[in-house]
């Protein structure tokens, strides 16, 4: 699984994110925000030493559904789920290490 470098431009519909099993990171935002590519090399390294939990990007915008189902209102936004249920969120993430520590609690929350 491992970091994805991607942003889907499909969203799924919320019901299947409620559905995943296991640990799984949801990141909103935008290939072209400034405060998302800031945000890549510190996801990078923290993902280092997650490479099982799954990591979705999903690019968002005005109107798409399963951003506002979250409240997603600033980029990036990550929600870390254990089998589909928010454990943390994180709003334009500064240091690896609090996306570590998200991580960690998304591991032993199952």
């Amino acid at each position: 699984m491992a970091m994805n470098h991607q942003y889907e431009t499909t969203e799924p519909a919320r019901p299947e994110i409620d559905k995943i099993a296991g640990p799984t990171v949801i990141e909103f935002g935008a290939p072209w925000c400034g405060y998302c590519q800031a945000a890549q090399p510190l996801l990078a390294t923290a993902f280092e030493a997650y490479p099982q939990v799954r990591h979705i990007k999903i690019e968002d915008g005005r109107g798409q559904a399963l951003g506002r189902s979250f409240r997603v209102k600033l980029w990036p936004t990550l929600i870390f789920l254990n089998q589909g249920a928010e454990v943390a969120r994180l709003v334009r993430p500064s240091d690896a290490g609090a996306i570590r520590q998200a991580l960690k609690r998304i591991e032993s929350a199952g």
